[in-house]
């Protein structure tokens, strides 16, 4: 079972149909929507500050979530893909982003709608992604502009695949195998 741990006054809420792999942990001022999927070894650290997560997020393997004490929060909206092995300190991400795996998203960065940031980037503090942009390197910079339209049904189809992967843990017997 998950690791949930009330700090601070804060005990963390997660939303209906959410999956926690057995080993992630949440702490303290973390409000999570539903039919989210944190993975293994996460860790989503509410203790400094706030972290608010939308509707049908995914969180995968040794993701690490945290913010600056009285500095900076974490807002991610619906749908977002968050990847393997990503940190994420005190940023935004608005709905339909993706993040790659190994990125670092760094305070007060904001990642735009249906935007993507590209495997093992480094976005730095104050960063500005907007819509529809994929961003990689370190520092991370802008590379193109994307299709709307493909980015938010590529990035809407990933977020919902992991949906129907936590579900070969919640309920193998009724889980999807063919979507």
């Amino acid at each position: 079972m998950a690791l949930i741990i009330p700090l601070r006054g804060f005990t963390p809420q997660i939303g209906p149909d959410t999956f926690l792999a057995e080993n992630a942990t949440v702490i303290g001022d973390v409000v999570m929507g539903s039919e989210c999927s944190v993975w293994f070894n996460t860790v989503i650290r509410g203790d400094v500050n706030s972290i608010r997560i939308g509707d049908r997020v995914n969180i995968q393997d040794g993701s690490v979530l945290h913010t600056l004490y009285k500095k900076s929060t974490i807002e991610i909206g619906n749908d977002v893909s968050i990847g393997h092995n990503v940190t994420i300190h005190g940023a935004k991400i608005h709905d339909r982003a993706l993040i790659g795996m190994g990125a670092v998203v760094m305070d007060d960065a904001e990642v735009g709608e249906n935007a993507l940031v590209a495997a093992g980037a480094v976005v730095l503090s104050r960063t500005k992604i907007g819509p529809n942009e994929l961003w990689g390197g370190a520092p991370a910079k802008f590379i193109k502009m994307v299709d709307p339209a493909t980015s938010a049904e590529l990035n809407t189809k990933i977020a919902r695949n992991y949906l129907n992967y936590s579900r070969w843990y919640t309920d193998p017997e009724n889980a999807p195998d063919d979507f």
